[in-house]
């Protein structure tokens, strides 16, 4: 009894002292090379990839990185083309913040980090080709497909761009589209009925990954916790591809000092890592889903 008891008051104590001194108690466990939650400062939390987690959804994912949650859900809908590009379809990506994701979100407003994200996930499928948009025609000039792409943050706990990227690019790799035609009256039709013509895969031509590191007393820190992104000095967002090319970043940010370049070629190093562990991972469940 007595014993447990001390554990019981020890336990108290050193979350009070991480509440009143957060700073001086994050740097008791640096200095030793390890993390309040046991990992070393280069490891990432653990990952898993789940698909067509949404029947309603015509393609689903939901990812969790540690703690971290997000859910990302696909709707095709089929429409006329633009007429400066009469032969690509649309891919059209948001992001919301759910309002139990974060004690900070406050419900029914605009979240300016889920907007920050939305952003970024966008220009980096742009940017890497993920998806060619002619793929996405089904009658030049008259029908294309549009992908209409929503990421919803379930558990804001860190690294909210690694999680929300991963899982709409699951989604996209998972998605299957509808075999349609349109016919002499002008209307879009489907062809399932012709076995000869199965739905088709959507090719993902690059697979772009996030990475997130930070700086903290020199060391540099993997996947951060949204406590440790607090405390971090510098925090370094990067999206490589599969042949290790730059599609996005380094994204620098935090206001407690700067990243050099010394840093930024170490997340860039990690990042590379990442994308192998988490491209094998995806690969796994988009075997599984066969």
């Amino acid at each position: 009894m007595a014993a447990g008891a001390a554990v019981q008051n020890d336990a108290l104590q050193a979350d009070a002292f991480k509440k009143l001194y957060p700073q001086e108690f994050f740097s008791k466990f640096i200095e030793d090379g390890i993390r309040p939650d046991g990992r070393p400062v280069g490891r990432c939390r653990p990952t898993t990839i789940g698909l067509d987690v949404v029947s309603t959804a015509d393609s689903s994912a939901l990812v969790k990185i540690g703690s971290t949650t997000a859910l990302a859900g696909v709707k095709l809908e089929v429409m006329p083309p633009r007429e400066d590009s009469p032969n690509q379809g649309q891919l059209v990506v948001q992001v919301e913040m759910t309002s139990l994701a974060s004690s900070s979100h406050r419900p029914g407003r605009f979240s300016e980090e889920a907007i920050s994200i939305q952003e970024r996930i966008s220009s980096s499928l742009d940017a890497s080709s993920a998806v060619h948009l002619e793929e996405l025609c089904i009658d030049p000039g008259r029908a294309v497909w549009c992908i209409y792409l929503d990421i919803y943050i379930l558990d804001a706990a860190g690294a909210l761009l690694d999680t929300s990227l991963l899982a709409a690019v699951a989604c996209l790799a998972n998605l299957r589209l509808p075999h349609v035609l349109v016919n002499d009256q002008g209307n879009v039709v489907s062809a399932e009925a012709d076995q000869s013509r199965p739905q088709k895969k959507l090719q993902l031509h690059c697979v772009p990954i996030s990475v997130t590191c930070g700086t903290f007393s020199g060391r540099l820190l993997v996947d951060p916790t949204s406590e440790e992104e607090m405390l971090l000095q510098t925090t370094v967002s990067t999206v490589i591809d599969g042949q290790s090319r730059l599609i996005s970043g380094p994204s620098v940010s935090g206001g407690r000092g700067e990243a050099d370049l010394a840093v930024i070629c170490q997340c860039i190093e990690t990042a590379k890592y990442r994308h192998k562990e988490l491209s094998q991972l995806l690969g796994q469940q988009l075997e599984a889903t066969r």
